[in-house]
């Protein structure tokens, strides 16, 4: 059995968050006062680009978070009920689908053959092409992914924990945590994600490249130092997924700031403060975030310098953005896609989808990738 690891390819605080204790016990905070702000209105513009519907699938409604996983020329993603369908990112023609028969809390890792999912009773469900092969119960609660990658899967558990196993028979092979980690934890997607032969991981604040053998630190820095008054506000955990260019990846710590580090040397290359909960996108000329505001800034890749800011979507609650060519895009809880020029974030088009979006969107080639919380995968063009 070939073991050999290979890689394609407004305070936040105050907002409606999800959190766990490491001891199982759920707290939820809720914004002071009993009416939300006003979102602002639709702007009018004149569209100066068009976006069309390329292909779409529907599939089962999404409750929580959940991933799109492309590799291989495949998408592939995933219902809150347990259907799995993998599709040809090109033609939405399907590949395989699957069905867990269980309510998922974690969905969905693949490579393009296998793929992995967490089911609310903390079971990892692994298929080979929709083929199920094995289920492994874990010690806590998953939301994040997991992470199929050199025939092993990647499991982070909502207490940091991240273990690893054998894709094909389901045996166990190491469990990191980092010591010290805080009591709190935020129940949202963390940071898994790869560099090369690097498993590179969020532990809280710090960002950790693990060697995916064995578990083995290779490197462990800090990303964001936060201050507060009390352990809530004090949460910085890194939020996947994070954006990777070349050697360097983006990232968000939650509720503090946005940041781009540099892999080969393990270190921080700029930071710049941002209360926000979402995930940033970047490609080598800018990173794009949104504020808990739903205030919308984008920085120089290469240095942090800001570029643009607009403010036209103040509590609109934003989606996760995607870099997509010269534009950006990002979706809206109204389900409305609003594309944006990547030079100076005027808006270009926009188009309604039927729901806001479960998964932070995707770019593959020209297509976007939005799947919405009815069901819906969408593949856009724009012309």
């Amino acid at each position: 059995m070939s073991h050999t690891f290979s890689l394609s390819n407004l305070s936040p605080a105050r907002r409606l968050v999800g959190l766990s204790l490491l001891s199982g016990a759920a707290l939820l905070l809720s914004a002071c006062g009993s009416s939300k702000p006003k979102p602002m209105p639709l702007e009018q513009f004149t569209p100066s680009a068009k976006v069309s519907v390329a292909w779409s699938q529907r599939l089962s409604s999404v409750k929580g978070p959940l991933t799109l996983a492309v590799a291989n020329g495949s998408v592939t993603f995933a219902g809150s009920d347990g259907k799995v369908l993998s599709l040809d990112v090109q033609t939405g023609k399907e590949r395989w689908r699957a069905n867990v028969g269980k309510d998922l809390s974690a969905a969905v890792g693949s490579d393009g053959r296998y793929a992995a999912v967490v089911t609310t009773g903390n079971v990892l469900v692994a298929f080979d092409q929709g083929k199920e092969l094995w289920r492994e119960r874990q010690g806590g609660q998953v939301i994040t992914a997991p992470l199929v990658a050199g025939e092993r899967v990647f499991v982070q558990g909502v207490d940091r924990s991240v273990r690893a196993y054998d894709v094909l028979d389901g045996r166990w092979l190491w469990n990191y945590q980092r010591p010290g980690t805080e009591p709190l934890a935020l129940t949202a997607s963390g940071l898994l994600s790869t560099f090369r032969d690097t498993l590179v991981v969020g532990q809280g604040a710090r960002l950790v490249g693990l060697d995916p053998l064995r578990g083995t630190p290779r490197f462990d820095f800090v990303v964001a130092i936060p201050r507060g008054t009390n352990e809530v506000e004090r949460l910085a955990d890194l939020i996947g997924p994070a954006a990777r260019i070349d050697d360097e990846m983006c990232l968000r710590a939650f509720q503090f700031s946005v940041a781009c580090v540099e892999l080969n040397r393990g270190s921080l290359r700029w930071t710049r403060q941002q209360a926000g909960t979402k995930a940033v996108a970047a490609n080598e000329e800018l990173v794009v975030g949104a504020d808990g505001g739903d205030r919308l800034s984008a920085w120089r890749t290469g240095n942090g310098d800001a570029l643009w800011r607009v403010e036209r979507f103040l509590n609109r609650g934003l989606s996760a953005p995607a870099v997509w060519g010269s534009r950006v895009a990002v979706a809206d809880a109204e389900g409305q896609l609003h594309v944006l020029a990547a030079d100076d974030g005027r808006t270009l088009a926009r188009i309604a989808l039927d729901g806001p979006l479960s998964a932070a969107p995707v770019v593959v080639d020209d297509l976007l990738l939005v799947a919405t919380r009815p069901g819906t995968l969408y593949a856009l063009r724009a012309n």
